[in-house]
C-alpha cells in the first residue's frame, strides 16, 4: 500500500489551488487508464517475466500441472473463487480456476468482485470507464454494463480502486489464458461485506446480466484464513498455523460448496474466520444461484506455508460454480 500524506491548508490559497489541480489531473488520467499498483511486488513488472511466472503457476507441482488446450468440457461456469496474493504463493492455486474458465468457454466480460483492503472510497464501488494497464497490455472496462450496474448501493468511485490489489492481480491471468481474445471487465470493490450488502449487490448484478446474450463470468477474489503473528490471529497451542488455517477454511469452504451465501457470512463471524473476501464470494453465489447454478466444486486448496513455512500462514482456494 502506498503512503498518502494529507495537507491541511487554508481555503483559496496557492497550495490549495495547486493540490486541487493535481488531483483533477490525476483523476482525469484515472478515467483513461489505471496503472498497475502491485506490478513488481505481487507479480513481475516485465511482460516476458510475467508470462514465464504465469506459465510456471500452471506447471508448478501445486498447480494443475499443465496449461490445458482442451475446450468446451460442458460446464456452464457462472463464477469462480480465486485467491489474490503474490503469484509465488497463490498463483498455482489460482491457475485451477483459470484453467476451468479456459476449458469451459472464455467470457466476453468478467465481473470481478474484490474486498476493499485500503478502506479508501465508497463502501461498494465500481468504475464505469477507462482502461487498466498490466505488463501484458491494456484491458477496457465494459462501460455499458458498468453503467447499468452502477446503481443503488454501488457507486462509481475511483478512490476505492486506485491502490486496491485484489482485482488487479486477476487481470494478468485473464490476459494470459485469453491469448489474443478481446474481453472487457467490470471491477467492483466491497468494503461492506454483510448479508444485506451481498444480497443487494447480487440482485443488482443479476438484474443487469440475466438477459445478456454475451457470456459473462463472475470472479470472486478472496484469500482465506490469515493466521499467525503477522495477522494477530494465533492458533491453539497444540496446532500449527497451517493446520489451523486449513481447519478454519474447511468451515467456510463447506458453506461455499453448499452455495449457502448467508451461512458463509454467518460462519465467518461465528468462527472468527479471517478470510478477506467473503462478501464478494457470497455475492457471486447469490448471482450464480439466480442464474441457475446448481453445484460448486473445490478445484484446489493450499496455503502460503507450503511455499514459505513461517510463523504466519494464509489459505487459498479455487472453486468453480456452475
Amino acid at each position: 500500500m502506498g503512503v498518502f500524506i494529507f495537507f491541511c491548508v487554508p481555503k483559496n490559497n496557492f497550495m490549495n489551488r495547486l493540490l486541487h489541480e493535481l488531483f483533477k489531473e490525476g483523476t482525469k488520467e484515472m478515467n483513461e487508464i489505471r496503472k498497475p499498483v502491485v506490478a513488481g511486488q505481487f507479480y513481475d513488472a516485465s511482460e516476458k517475466e510475467l508470462k514465464k511466472t504465469i506459465e510456471k503457476c500452471f506447471t508448478d507441482k501445486r498447480g494443475p500441472g499443465e496449461i490445458s488446450y482442451i475446450k468446451n468440457k460442458g460446464k456452464n461456469i457462472i463464477g469462480v473463487v480465486v485467491p489474490h496474493a503474490g503469484f509465488i504463493y497463490s498463483g498455482p492455486i489460482a491457475a485451477y480456476s483459470y484453467k476451468e474458465i479456459f476449458e469451459n468457454g472464455f467470457a466476453e466480460t468478467f465481473i470481478i468482485l474484490g474486498p476493499n483492503h485500503t478502506g479508501m472510497g465508497a463502501e461498494v464501488a465500481t468504475l464505469t470507464k477507462g482502461k487498466w494497464l498490466t505488463p501484458l497490455g491494456e484491458i477496457k472496462i465494459d462501460t455499458d454494463l458498468a453503467k447499468k450496474i452502477c446503481t443503488g448501493i454501488i457507486n462509481d468511485d475511483r478512490a476505492a480502486h486506485i491502490q486496491e490489489h485484489s482485482i488487479e492481480v486477476q487481470i494478468p491471468f485473464l490476459q494470459y489464458i485469453g491469448k489474443n481474445k478481446k474481453f472487457r471487465f467490470v471491477p467492483i470493490t466491497m468494503g461492506l461485506q454483510n448479508i444485506k450488502t451481498s444480497e443487494e449487490v447480487g440482485e443488482i448484478i443479476f438484474n443487469e446480466i440475466k438477459d445478456e446474450e454475451k457470456k459473462i463470468v463472475i470472479i470472486a477474489s478472496s484469500d482465506f484464513s490469515h493466521v499467525g503473528f503477522n495477522y494477530m490471529t494465533m492458533p491453539p497451542e497444540d496446532m500449527g498455523v497451517d493446520e489451523y488455517a486449513a481447519k478454519q477454511d474447511r468451515i467456510a469452504i463447506e458453506k461455499i460448496l453448499d452455495l449457502d451465501s448467508t451461512g458463509l457470512i454467518k460462519k465467518v463471524g461465528e468462527e472468527n474466520i479471517s478470510m478477506c473476501g467473503y462478501g464478494p464470494i457470497a455475492t457471486m453465489i447469490n448471482v450464480a444461484k439466480k442464474l441457475g447454478a446448481k453445484k460448486a466444486e473445490l478445484l484446489k486448496y493450499g496455503t502460503s506455508y507450503e511455499v514459505h513455512p513461517h510463523s504466519s500462514c494464509v489459505g487459498y482456494g479455487s472453486i468453480s460454480v456452475y
